[in-house]
Order: structure tokens, then sequence, then C-alpha cells
């Protein structure tokens, strides 16, 4: 059994005495569902090479670092079964713990060293796996002491009420019927595999309009042994697990909980569409209201123009070069 897949961004050697000034951040990524990281490769690519170019955070080491949810590619478990059921959310809050807490600098001479900081990125249901791991690791530091936990930006967060919003709706609807929902990935997995590949490939390019690199991912995806129902599953789970609007007072509690921990105020900066299947419109709203007084902490951006939830189809680098913003007003001369 393969260990999960992942994409790693290192920085660029620092030169001279600014090795000595500089300092190391992780910035770690969490993907959406599915959960392939090689769908983020434009974009995790695209935001190297916009901070390797900031001169102000030249005394900054980014290692960019994203690796898969479990079970969304077959050679990452054993096949599921009835009594092997797929990955749940809490397995996957779980699983990205046990990544964060064992990886250390990759290279330099501070390699093998923790980093200075964490700074987490998270794209629909990864946000709430980042807040919950700022949640966990702040409230208990003993889970990884090592861990500093600075800022996070969620792209996209599907953290309150999915199951209110147009897509939660129909997936959750899909959960409450038992016979249905119980047999969904069957009914997938047997059309997908009557499907042709070469017909499935035209599908997806010219009907879903999937461009080719993330429409070979598509299509390698739905395909697999275990995918569609890692998927599907994980789906029905979000939508019994993200109700209530439990960040409301939470968020407040990360930063009264890292002061206590002498550890850094966390900064956050949740960019959400203007219009999203996955993110019911009035809790976004409200939840806008809501924090529009801790404006300090928390930045809350809307698109103004249309990129969907699913900026990796189209829109990587767009989103790369704001989040790339987002990063340089963070740490720029700090």
């Amino acid at each position: 059994m393969a260990a999960t897949h992942f994409l790693t961004y290192p920085p660029r050697p620092l030169e001279g005495k600014t090795e000595d000034k500089s300092r190391d951040v992780l910035v770690f990524f969490i993907s959406g569902n599915p959960g392939l990281m090689d769908y983020y490769e434009p974009f995790l690519s695209t935001l190297r090479s916009l901070l390797d170019g900031v001169a102000s955070l030249e005394h900054t080491r980014f290692h960019i670092y994203g690796q898969d949810l479990a079970g969304f590619r077959d050679e990452d478990h054993e096949p599921f079964t009835r009594h092997r059921k797929p990955y749940d959310v809490e397995y996957q809050i779980q699983h990205s713990l046990a990544t964060l807490e064992r990886l250390r600098i990759e290279s330099g001479p501070r390699s093998g060293s923790p980093y200075d900081e964490v700074l987490l990125i998270g794209h629909s249901v990864g946000a709430y796996i980042a807040l919950e791991l700022f949640h966990r690791l702040l409230r208990n530091p003993d889970l990884t002491s090592h861990l500093n936990l600075a800022s996070g930006i969620l792209l996209f967060p599907t953290i309150d009420h999915i199951a209110k919003s147009s897509n939660g709706r129909k997936m959750d609807l899909l959960r409450r019927t038992p016979v249905l929902g119980n047999n969904a990935y069957r009914i997938a997995r047997t059309f997908l595999h009557l499907c042709p590949r070469a017909m499935l490939r035209w599908i997806v390019h010219n009907v879903a309009g999937i461009p080719a690199q993330n429409g070979d991912i598509t299509v390698r995806w739905l395909k697999s042994r275990d995918g569609v129902w890692q998927t599907l599953h994980m789906g029905m789970d979000e939508m019994k697990v993200i109700r209530e609007d439990r960040w409301d007072e939470e968020l407040w509690e990360i930063a009264h909980d890292a002061e206590a921990n002498h550890k850094v105020i966390p900064k956050f900066f949740f960019f959400y569409g203007k219009k999203d299947e996955w993110v019911a419109d009035h809790y976004r709203d409200e939840f806008i209201q809501k924090r529009q007084k801790q404006v300090e902490r928390t930045r809350v951006i809307v698109d103004e123009g249309d990129i969907p939830h699913a900026f990796i189809i189209h829109h990587s680098e767009t989103v790369a070069e704001k989040v790339s913003a987002w990063i340089s007003e963070m740490y720029s001369g700090s």
C-alpha cells in the first residue's frame, strides 16, 4: 500500500548571511472533495512562483506542502468493503494532523527542525478541517507542542450549514434517503464501469468543459476502484458534520487560547464566491456581518467577479495571485 500522494514546493536556497535572519514557514494546503492534490498543481506552482518574486518576503522561506485526502486514490488504502467503509471527515482531520506532526524543515542548516510557523490554507471542506486543526491544537498544545499555527487562508469555505446550500440540499436528500444513499456509489460505479474510457473522456472535456490536464485527472478518479465511493461517503458525512454555526464563538476562543499558551494570535482570510453552490448566501452574509467588528484579526472578502467554487478548473492562477497578496500582507516586514 503506497503512502498518501503529496505535492511539495520547497523555497529557493538563501545566500550568505540572509540565512541567519530567515524564518521557515510551512504553507500546508488542505483540499476540498474530491481530495486529489493533482487538481491543485497549477494553483500551488503558481503560488510558489509568485512568492519567490516578492522582495519584501526575502527573509521568509515558505515551504509549500499539500497532500491528498485519504481514500481518493486506490493505492493509498485497502479496498473498501461493506465492513471497511470509506473515510469520514473526522478521519481526514486526524490524517492531516498526523502529517503536520511529522513534517520538518527539509533542507538548509536547520534541516530536521520544526517550522517557525504554520500557515494553513483550506479549500471548501478543507477550510473546515483547517479550522478544526486550529481549534484542537491551540486548545491542547500537548498534541503537537512544536507546531505554531500562525494564520489561515480559507477559500470558498464550507464551514456552516452546508446542507442548506443549493448543492448541499441535493446531497443531504441523498443521505436521508436510505436505499438510495446506501447504494448511490453502486449505481455510479456500474455506470462508470460500463462507460468506455474514451467516451467518458469526451463527456468530461466536451460536456463538462473541463480542460485537458484536469480532465485526465477527473477520468482517472471516475474510473478508479474507490474514488467515487469515497467522494459520496465523505460528502454525505459533511452534510451531518458541517451544520451549526460552531465557529461563531470558537474562532475568537482560538485567539484567547493562543494568548494563554503564548502563541502567535492567528490571522484569518476568508474568501467567498459571489455565488457559491456549496455555500448558502444567507449564512455567508450573516457570518460576514458578525465578523465586521474583528477586521483586525479576520478579513472576509467576497469575490466581485465570477470565480466558481471549483476554482481549480479555470481560475487557479487568479486565486493564486490573491493568496500571494494576502500572504504578503501577513508576512511582509514582520
